[in-house]
């Protein structure tokens, strides 16, 4: 089956990509590399360096035909969409608005879209949250992952193909970008790793609910099934608080000092985590890999690249 992957050379990107080549697919990767990184590309997959929003994206999906497309190619920085919202709404509103169009010129049977959980729902009124929850995003970036989806929802609905969107907690693992706002455990991984010292944001009594990288494959794969379509949650439905996350994080890294706190970050919600039941009942999934295991091989990777 042919395979388009936008943001494949990024980190969830690049994890998909390969568990598609994996398969036996045959997979093209459209990525910008401003994020992404080429040494993150698998083997085996073809690539074109090219920002979605380019008008030449119609051209490239028209050659290829993919059957399917795993949309993951986003602006991602919450505190740079606070700074910057137009730019957050050029990539992740027009940009995925132009590849829905590309995606149904081409005859493409379905998309599946990389959204966000915690960003689009809010400061929550239920813990873990349903996809029923009502959607208050605090950040550009929620607001745009929801006008995403809502815009992949009306070409589904007018000739376009069918869309999966799944919503994920934080997601961490291996490759995670350790120089962005995107990844906490990257960034406290690399900097514990070299003896720097991270700062946490605010009193730390924040939560998040973290998904390993796998798991979230998984899901991306479960997603592909004929006749699946619609808006998943994927996550654990566990809060886990980031002074918890700090403190782990330090015994398997062997970092001893304390680790301060800095203010706390426009933007950034207090409590996040959310309810995965329908994509159990649906796909068939459910997180396998625990917290713990989870970070213990985020750190493994970590330490392999000093």
């Amino acid at each position: 089956m042919n395979l388009l992957v936008t943001g494949g050379a990024g980190f969830i990107g690049s994890h998909v990509a390969e568990a598609l080549l994996g398969n036996g697919h045959r997979v093209l990767v459209v990525d910008d590399l401003s994020t992404g990184r080429e040494e993150n590309l698998p083997v085996g997959v073809e690539f074109e360096k090219m920002d979605i929003r380019h008008p030449a994206l119609g051209r490239v999906m028209n050659s290829f035909r993919p059957e399917m497309v795993f949309h993951l190619a986003a602006q991602m920085d919450v505190r740079r969409s606070v700074a910057d919202p137009s730019f957050d709404a050029e990539v992740n509103i027009l940009g995925t608005l132009r590849l829905a169009e590309a995606a149904r010129v081409a005859g493409c049977r379905k998309v599946i879209f990389s959204s966000t959980g915690g960003a689009i729902y809010g400061e929550q009124e239920v813990f873990p949250a349903p996809e029923s929850h009502p959607c208050r995003p605090e950040s550009p970036y929620g607001l745009s992952k929801f006008c995403a989806e809502r815009y992949l929802e009306y070409f589904s609905h007018h000739g376009g193909p069918a869309f999966v969107a799944l919503r994920y907690a934080n997601v961490y693992g291996p490759r995670q970008n350790p120089h962005g706002e995107a990844g906490v455990v990257a960034i406290f991984c690399e900097k514990m790793l070299r003896a720097d010292t991270p700062v946490i944001n605010g009193d730390g009594r924040q939560t998040r609910d973290f998904v390993f990288v796998g798991d979230v494959v998984r899901a991306n794969l479960l997603a592909m099934v004929e006749g699946v379509q619609g808006v998943f949650n994927i996550g654990t439905g566990v809060e886990t608080d980031i002074n918890w996350l700090a403190g782990e994080l330090a015994r398997l890294c062997g970092f001893s000092r304390p680790v301060p706190h800095g203010p706390a970050k426009p933007g950034e919600q207090q409590r996040s985590s959310v309810d995965a039941t329908l994509a159990a009942q649906v796909l068939g999934w459910r997180p396998q890999v625990s917290l713990e295991k989870g970070l213990q091989l985020t750190v493994d990777f970590f330490r392999s690249r000093l």
